[in-house]
């Protein structure tokens, strides 16, 4: 006998912020459930919970352990787990509430940033052959040492993900506080257009380059495996956006979306020796350190000396200058220049990757509105600058107009 479809559903934070609206989520997931499907259900943690979490810390201490924050962390989605199974109970739905270790998502030891290396399937599977909705704690796992790790912000994205395609799930449904995926940011602009399907690929360059809608690490997850995805609202029934596989026909569209992240910083090193190896020694030591680099510029060299510029998470700043500072004598701190006042403005489209002539008319966009460009960066299907975070709202809403509002004079054919 074929067995029933599995659907797994993660509900953000925003989805689960107060009773009223985990109930209202238990209500959907049970009318799911009652239809016949086998459901498995990614919670992330309630409304705030992690930043708040995160603020109890600061008052501690501004140097955390990061095995100790993942412990902390990792308490937000139980909460939200054990919640939603009891409000599923309250309409007469068996359900369980299952942490990271419980159903056994194995991962790397990176803490705070965790790797998923696999997931055992059998405690799931016993459990949806007992007729129940799983309830699964995103954004955690545990490594080989049973020490409990997180994913990384919008780590449940990733969890869901993961659970989908280790139980070769039939569909994975990401409800959020949003409708689908938007050309753009519409708290920045009100206009923007909901995408009814997008690529893989552009998702995940609109995800790195500032979306916040799904989380990076989890579109390139559900791109090498080919899970689909189905990114909705919670607070309706409406169709949302598909990430699935690229088309021709979705090249028809030259740029598809218009991002921005003021969650960025520039770090200058200047007078670096100019000699071979020492830019391998730079981003070797930050390596290490876990930060990944975004942009990188090195100027020509003169009298043996030269400058290195790169953008990273503004977050990973502190980091970034201890790791700076284990290559000393070979780069004095008085060489440093720091500046958290930034912003990353991109343009991403598959369709760019076989029509000219965009970073032209971005360029040109930005310099008719006075908006100065510092660093840039491509890929076939992204075009990225660096801006004032003062100029990110005025450059968003001028390439969205030139780009996307009056698109028509950008179909390919």
């Amino acid at each position: 006998m074929k067995p029933k479809t599995l659907i797994v559903q993660k509900y953000g934070g925003s989805s689960v912020a107060n009773p009223e609206r985990i109930q209202r989520v238990a209500k959907r997931i049970a009318k799911t459930s009652r239809s016949g499907k086998r459901v498995v259900v990614i919670v992330s943690a309630l409304g705030d919970t992690t930043d708040d979490l995160l603020d109890l810390c600061g008052k501690i201490t501004m140097n955390p352990s990061r095995r100790e924050l993942d412990m902390l962390l990792s308490t937000g989605e139980q909460i939200s787990t054990a919640l939603m199974a009891m409000a599923l109970h309250e309409l007469g739905v068996d359900a369980i509430s299952l942490n990271g270790f419980q159903v056994g998502i194995k991962t790397d030891s990176s803490h705070t940033r965790a790797r998923i290396l696999g997931i055992r399937r059998a405690r799931v599977n016993r459990e949806l052959g007992a007729g129940k909705v799983v309830i699964i704690a995103g954004f955690q796992g545990i490594d080989a040492n049973m020490e409990i790790t997180t994913l990384g912000r919008g780590g449940s994205d990733l969890t869901a993900v993961a659970v989908a395609q280790a139980l070769s799930a039939d569909a994975c449904e990401i409800y959020t506080d949003v409708n689908g995926i938007y050309t753009t940011d519409p708290r920045i602009l009100p206009e923007a257009r909901k995408i009814d399907r997008i690529s893989y690929e552009e998702m995940l360059e609109m995800a790195s380059a500032g979306a916040q809608v799904m989380q990076a690490r989890s579109i390139e997850v559900a791109g090498k495996y080919g899970v689909p995805l189905h990114v909705r609202s919670s607070m309706n029934e409406e169709t949302g956006t598909w990430i699935i596989k690229g088309d021709k026909s979705m090249e028809k569209v030259l740029v598809r979306g218009v991002t921005a992240s003021k969650k960025e910083a520039k770090i200058t090193i200047a007078d670096v020796p100019d000699r071979p190896g020492m830019a391998g020694n730079i981003f070797r030591s930050l390596a290490k350190a876990g930060i990944n680099v975004d942009m990188i510029v090195q100027n020509v060299g003169r009298t043996g000396k030269t400058d290195i510029s790169f953008t990273i998470p503004a977050d990973d700043v502190s980091a970034s200058l201890k790791a700076i500072a284990s290559i000393r004598p070979a780069i004095s701190k008085d060489h440093l220049i720091i500046d958290k006042h930034i912003a990353k403005v991109s343009v991403v489209g598959i369709g760019m990757r076989s029509h000219s002539g965009v970073a032209a008319d971005m360029f040109e966009v930005l310099g008719k509105s006075r908006i100065n460009i510092d660093m840039i960066s491509t890929s076939e299907i992204k075009i990225a600058v660096i801006v004032k975070d003062k100029d990110t709202d005025r450059a968003v809403k001028a390439l969205h107009d030139h780009f996307v509002t009056k698109k028509d004079r950008y179909q390919s054919v």
